[in-house]
């Protein structure tokens, strides 16, 4: 439990009211009971905040003074949750040691302070930092390396080779290092490319639940520092992916795209392969990215154009039916015009003759 006092030093925020109250966990306004601390981030929800039974609040700066209920006032109220959730969620490591249920390879070295559970399959050769937990079901190929603070939960396989950062979690089923999809055709049959490079997870990444992340037919498949990539996403071989990006779920990305520092793909995005996406750029939900985009780009549609010029497309393509309505009349209103001018221009010919 921490005082409000001390969370809001933690998100630099202002405590008004009593800053002595205590609190436990975070819920949501409806949820929040005695005990718990929850937040607005915005006056929209005024009503909701008013209603709720928390013991604190986490609020806008700009919230009027007319609570009873304490509050830290922020001016980010969402990143104020994230790191008020953290501290109140916050379990030291306890390290339970490798599980005598677990296969060991030969000529590995693991730190003492680990957990290895039940089920979890090692390699020959590899390395594991210390508090790292390995949850059941887990294989790791030859030569794989973890750096210190990692979790890999149920179900995850590393390939031979690939290198896990410190700080990284890989969600369950998550599979790191399989093979490129690498073909060359053969008259009618298709010759497998070996894929002989490796997958290098920076630190401080997260990989969501049954995301695939390919190894490079040469070289390496890299995703960088603080990149966060959600469940379902497919990334292939040789991919450069940049610092501190959001992948969001379903997206796909082919084969030797580089992915610049801080780019958002929203949610099931194709981005073709051997192109760039600059730093900073935005695509939007099911655009279709068929060439490089410079930095700062913000684009959606398929295939993916600027996202203001997209937003106006759609806005006509919804009123396409009416237009086409008004079309035919328009067409059907020239064609009488067109038939009474030239029944006009016989009667004048027939008047001369």
């Amino acid at each position: 439990m921490k005082t409000v006092a001390e969370l809001a030093e933690l998100v630099s925020g202002r405590v008004e009211g009593d800053g002595n109250v205590t609190v436990r966990a975070v819920q949501s306004l409806e949820d929040a009971r005695q005990g718990d601390i929850s937040f607005a981030v915005s006056m929209k929800l005024a009503e909701k905040v008013r209603q709720s039974r928390a013991s604190a609040f986490i609020l806008p700066e700009i919230w009027p003074d007319d609570l009873e209920t304490p509050s830290i006032r922020v001016k980010d109220p969402y990143l104020a949750y994230a790191l008020v959730a953290q501290a109140l969620n916050y379990r030291p490591f306890v390290p339970q040691g490798v599980s005598k249920h677990a296969i060991i390879g030969s000529g590995c070295r693991i730190s003492e302070r680990v957990t290895v559970m039940p089920g979890v399959v090692v390699g020959d050769g590899c390395e594991i930092g210390d508090e790292v937990t390995i949850h059941p079901g887990t294989v790791l190929g030859r030569n794989v390396k973890i750096g210190t603070g990692s979790t890999l939960f149920a179900n995850v396989v590393v390939y031979d080779n690939c290198i896990i950062g410190n700080n990284v979690r890989l969600h369950a089923g998550s599979v790191i290092g399989a093979d490129g999809f690498g073909y060359a055709r053969n008259g009618d049959t298709h010759e497998k490319i070996p894929q002989t490079g490796i997958v290098v997870i920076e630190d401080n990444v997260e990989i969501g639940a049954n995301s695939t992340i390919d190894r490079a037919a040469l070289g390496k498949t890299r995703i960088g520092n603080g990149t966060k990539i959600d469940n379902l996403v497919m990334i292939g071989h040789n991919v450069q992916v940049g610092r501190s990006s959001i992948i969001v779920s379903q997206v796909g990305i082919s084969g030797s795209t580089r992915i610049g520092n801080g780019v958002v793909l929203a949610g099931q995005a194709g981005v073709v392969g051997h192109i760039e996406i600059g730093d900073g750029s935005m695509v939007g939900a099911k655009s279709g990215v068929a060439h490089s985009l410079p930095p700062g780009s913000q684009v959606s549609g398929q295939p993916a154009i600027q996202h203001t010029t997209w937003l106006k497309a759609v806005n006509i393509f919804k009123r396409l039916p009416d237009m086409a309505r008004e079309f035919r009349e328009i067409k059907k209103i020239v064609s009488k015009l067109q038939d009474g001018e030239a029944r006009a221009n016989n009667s004048d010919k027939n008047n001369e003759a």
